[in-house]
Formats: structure tokens, C-alpha cells, sequence
């Protein structure tokens, strides 16, 4: 993937590492189109950062499609999708309620697999189209407090690399670690990893690698690498002891 020159559509861009890293991308020349649910935060963002934003809630199939026609319509030489959208929820699995874990596969999971469904026959029709996944180290080992949210993750990775031998553009994850947002309060989470500092060297990876699978910041190879260096129930161990 090209730095620069890019025209994107970034979903779940309101705040944390989707808005940061539109924000990059903006400043690096390409033109950028968020979305949100949050008609009042898109306009707060267009007008102090100069980035377009569509209303989208990603666990709305007509939304999506919406969405679709909009942005398509509007910025014909989009080539790059980036499906940042996503919840974070703690859950007591002895409590037998399933809400939370509905909700969170529908937007974390239903909702990327919706998404790159309506965009992909666009992208495809660009020789330079690129679809971006984010999942998350805890699709290797799981934060045990949020069950569902890292399984979703784990999900969006597997199917990632079904998407990268399917399709004829190229299909980028992006593995974040703990980074400090307001995903499960963790502004202020010393484990967690400065926002602008993720975003710095997410950037520069993609500068230094444009044919790079994977985006792995070192700091997420603890998690990512645990299970092939025989290292899995150690850092599980640690992991949910630190949580």
C-alpha cells in the first residue's frame, strides 16, 4: 500500500487509533472520509480537522449500504477501505447473558464481514485497491475479561487471510496492541501503548514495508508470537494477571 496519494474510507474514525490515523494519512497527502454513528462528532472533526465524515453504525446492513452509495458516489477513486469499527466490553460469563457478546459480534465481526462485502466489487475495479482489517494481539491470546471481543478479533484475522487468497487486490491487517483510548477505559493505562506513538510507527511500517500481510508494531509481537515461540500460556498468564 502506497503512503500517500490514497483516497480512504476509515470506519469508526470518531476518536482513539481510527481518528489518529486519519489524521496521518490526511497529512500525508491522501484524502480521507471517516465514519461514525455520531452526527455531532463528524462535524466537530470536519471542522477542526478537515476530514469528511458519513453517519454509519456498522451493525445496520442498510447503513452500510447507505454508506456505500454515498461514499462511492462522492469520491469515485476510492482504493482503500479500512474497517476500524469496533466495541470492547468486559463480560462475566457466569452471568449467562448474551447480550453483550451479540452485540459485540455483530459490530466487530458481522459488521467488518458486511462491510468489505459492499465495497470489495469498487476496490476490485482499482489496480491499486487495498482493503485493511484491524484486528488485535488478542486475536492470539485472549484478554479473558472481554471473551467475545478477542474471539471477534481472532475471527476478523481468519478471515482476513481467506480474503487475501480470494481477492485479487491486497488485504492488510493491522494487529494493534493495548493502546491508550477510551476502548475499555484505557486512556491512562500505563501497560497500554501511547496513541501517537502507535500511530508513528503504524505509519512508518506501512512506509517502510507498502507489501507488508501484517502492520505488527513491536510491541504487539508479545502476543502475536506467543503460540509459534512456545511461549502461549505464559504470556496468557501474564496477560490476564497484569488485567
Amino acid at each position: 500500500m502506497k503512503t500517500t496519494g490514497n483516497t480512504i474510507f476509515l470506519t469508526g474514525g470518531t476518536s482513539g487509533i481510527g481518528l489518529e490515523l486519519a489524521r496521518r494519512f490526511r497529512d500525508l497527502g491522501n484524502t480521507v472520509i471517516i465514519s461514525g454513528r455520531r452526527r455531532d462528532l463528524l462535524d466537530k472533526i470536519a471542522a477542526e480537522d478537515h476530514i469528511d465524515g458519513i453517519e454509519l453504525d456498522v451493525a445496520d446492513p442498510a447503513s452500510i449500504a447507505t454508506a456505500y452509495e454515498t461514499v462511492t458516489t462522492k469520491y469515485p477513486d476510492l482504493n482503500v477501505l479500512i474497517t476500524m469499527a469496533g466495541i470492547m466490553q468486559p463480560e462475566n460469563l457466569n452471568d449467562h447473558d448474551l447480550a453483550t457478546a451479540e452485540e459485540t459480534v455483530t459490530i466487530n465481526l458481522l459488521g467488518t464481514i458486511r462491510t468489505i462485502t459492499a465495497f470489495t466489487p469498487h476496490l476490485l475495479q482499482r489496480q491499486d485497491g487495498v482493503i485493511m482489517t484491524v484486528s488485535s494481539g488478542l486475536a492470539f491470546v485472549p484478554l479473558v475479561t472481554t471473551p467475545t471481543y478477542s474471539a471477534t478479533k481472532a475471527a476478523v484475522h481468519s478471515y482476513t487471510q481467506s480474503l487475501r487468497h480470494q481477492l485479487d487486490l491486497q488485504v492488510i491487517e493491522l494487529v494493534p496492541p493495548a493502546v491508550q483510548t477510551t476502548l475499555l477505559n484505557q486512556e491512562n493505562d500505563p501497560h497500554a501503548m501511547p496513541l501517537a506513538e502507535y500511530a508513528d510507527e503504524t505509519i512508518q511500517l506501512l512506509h517502510d514495508n507498502p507489501d507488508a500481510e501484517e502492520i505488527l508494531v513491536t510491541r504487539v509481537h508479545f502476543l502475536r508470537d506467543a503460540e509459534k515461540e512456545n511461549r502461549y500460556e505464559q504470556v496468557i498468564g501474564v496477560l490476564n494477571s497484569v488485567a
